[in-house]
C-alpha cells in the first residue's frame, strides 16, 4: 500500500516553514521575531543574533537587545544596520542596544505586501513539488504492479484534497499578515 504520512509531513513543512518566513516581515509594530534573519559576526563565526543576545519588545515600537556577553554590543548593532531589508537603527548605551522601530509608510506598506504575496507563491511552488514527488512514487509503484489504477486514482485524490487544505493554511496566513501590515 502508499502511504501518505510522509508526503502530508512535508505538506505541514512547507507550510509552518512559510509561517516562519512571514515572522521576519516587518509590520508596525515591534516584535522580537523580525530580527530572527540578522546573523552577527562574533567570536570569530557567524551566529544568529538569538544565540548571542535576549530580544524583547519593551513597548511597540520598540526592541531591545540584550547581549549575554556587553562585549558583543558593537558587532550586534552593526549587523542590525547592514541588514538593508530592515532598516533600522539600533543605538546602544553600553549595556543594552534599543531599536526604534519606525512607522510604515503607505507605499513600505504596499511593497511589503507584495514581497509577502512571493512567499506566498515560493511555498505554493514547494507545495506542488511535494505533491509531483507522491503522484510519481505512486506512479512507480502501479507500474511496479504494487498498486491498482483504483489505487492510484485515489492517492491522487487524497494528495489534492490534501494540496486543497494547505493551500487554504498559506492563503488564511496571508491575509491574517496582509491585514496586519496594512492596518495602521
Amino acid at each position: 500500500m502508499f502511504d501518505t504520512k510522509s508526503y502530508e509531513d512535508r505538506f505541514s513543512a512547507a507550510v509552518s516553514h512559510f509561517e516562519d518566513e512571514l515572522k521576519k516581515v516587518r509590520t508596525g509594530r515591534a516584535h522580537p521575531g523580525m530580527l530572527d534573519g540578522v546573523h552577527v559576526e562574533v567570536y570569530g563565526q557567524r551566529m544568529p543574533l538569538n544565540q548571542v543576545a535576549n530580544v524583547t519588545a519593551s513597548e511597540s515600537q520598540m526592541l531591545t537587545i540584550t547581549p549575554f556577553d556587553p562585549s558583543n554590543i558593537q558587532p550586534i548593532a552593526a549587523a542590525i544596520r547592514q541588514d538593508q531589508s530592515l532598516g533600522l537603527n539600533p543605538s546602544d548605551d553600553g549595556r543594552v542596544i534599543r531599536v526604534p522601530i519606525p512607522p510604515l509608510t503607505e507605499e513600505r506598506r504596499k511593497l511589503l505586501v507584495k514581497q509577502t504575496s512571493e512567499k506566498v507563491e515560493e511555498a505554493r511552488i514547494a507545495l506542488r513539488n511535494v505533491r509531483q514527488d507522491a503522484l510519481k512514487e505512486a506512479k512507480r509503484k502501479k507500474d511496479a504492479k504494487e498498486l491498482s489504477e483504483d489505487d492510484l486514482k485515489g492517492i491522487e485524490k487524497s494528495i489534492d484534497a490534501s494540496i486543497v487544505t494547505y493551500n487554504g493554511k498559506l492563503d488564511a496566513a496571508f491575509k491574517e499578515k496582509e491585514k496586519d501590515i496594512l492596518t495602521l
